[in-house]
């Protein structure tokens, strides 16, 4: 236990990841401000539902921060002070709930706004941070107020307040979304379940196993259209390649799973494989952990 009774353990990070690898490292188990406040006190990485990313098989030095309890829970009353007839603006939302629990009580209220994260598999800091989304929609449309806990302390902004886009929200990457508050507009639970049902279907065919999910971003041409990277990479014939126990998904060019047993290595292999035999420049969507196991 930390002098704030945070609870300090040694454990594998594989089994905090979707991917399933990565190797050991401190994980800080934080549940208050007070809390966060002491494990930032010396380097650290912030580690939250496991989805886009891939984590060195000798794990990292620095320690690894998870948010829990409180700061894991969310409150979706209302506020009366801010929300309207046309927009509902909720309680905090922790940045460690999990984001398909928080759609799943936003369905059953009727309130919508986020259906096209549906199927994200992430928590709602890491979300936000990185501004998750689909074709459909991405974290940012159901924005109101994100907190965001600096080594110099808490402050709260908007999302005008960003210079947020595409799978990035300009937060730095040392701060972290501690909480956050959502702003809605009321529907039905029918009406958001539809727009749920049709941002998944769209998603079908992806893959079943461990996967971090896409591993690239869709690149814009130089004629300025943006193409598929998951299109690219099945033109370029390389669905189903594997290395070691990690292969490109073939239901989906865009998707590397774990067969079970793979490594980051293998991994970091077919990343640069990719690379190297797709014509167009290709920025990650994953996370590597650390950076400097990029290929």
């Amino acid at each position: 236990m930390s002098r704030t009774g945070a609870r300090v353990e040694r454990q594998p990070l594989a089994r905090y990841t979707t991917l399933g690898v990565g190797g050991e490292a401190e994980i800080w188990f934080v549940e208050t401000l007070e809390q966060l406040a002491e494990a930032m006190e010396q380097p650290y990485r912030v580690l939250g539902g496991g989805s886009n990313l891939v984590i060195s098989d000798a794990g990292v030095p620095e320690r690894v921060i998870r948010l829990s309890g409180p700061l894991a829970e969310r409150d979706l009353t209302p506020d009366p002070e801010l929300s309207t007839d046309a927009e509902i603006v909720t309680g905090w939302v922790g940045g460690g709930a999990p984001l398909p629990g928080l759609l799943r009580a936003l369905q059953k209220l009727g309130w919508s706004g986020l259906e096209g994260t549906v199927g994200i598999p992430g928590q709602v800091g890491g979300s936000v941070w990185m501004n998750a989304g689909t074709r459909f929609g991405e974290m940012f449309d159901g924005l109101h107020t994100i907190e965001i806990v600096t080594p110099q302390g808490v402050r709260q902004v908007s999302p005008d307040d960003l210079a947020w886009g595409y799978r990035h929200s300009d937060i730095p990457r040392n701060h972290v979304v501690s909480r956050v508050r959502l702003k809605l507009r009321p529907s039905t639970p029918d009406a958001v379940q539809e727009a749920m049902n049709q941002a998944d279907l769209a998603r079908k065919g992806q893959p079943k196993n461990k996967t971090p999910g896409c591993a690239f971003k869709n690149p814009t041409l130089p004629d300025g259209h943006k193409v598929s990277a998951g299109k690219l990479i099945d033109e370029a014939g390389l669905k189903g390649t594997r290395v070691g126990n990690a292969m490109i998904a073939p239901e989906h060019g865009n998707f590397i799973v774990n067969l079970g047993g793979a490594t980051a290595a293998d991994v970091h292999a077919l990343l640069g494989l990719i690379r190297e035999r797709v014509g167009v420049p290709l920025e990650l969507e994953y996370e590597l952990w650390p950076a400097a196991d990029a290929t």
